[in-house]
């Protein structure tokens, strides 16, 4: 399996405390915390991760 090259949310603050993905991976988007790099990070399909940002921008979620 190739590695995931995680890039910072646009919306992290100067502190690091943010959100990485990685969308490198044809099939899998991989969401991980910027605090613990080494741990766990969450996958979710493609479809998935289109999904849930086009309600972030619709303002769908609080």
């Amino acid at each position: 399996m190739s590695e995931f090259e995680y890039r910072k949310s646009s919306r992290s603050d100067d502190k690091a405390e943010c959100v990485e993905v990685a969308t490198n991976i044809p099939t899998t988007v991989a969401i991980r915390d910027s605090k613990n790099p080494t741990g766990q990070p969450l996958h979710v399909r493609p479809t998935t991760w289109a999904t849930f940002q086009a309600a972030l921008s619709k303002g769908e979620l609080h």
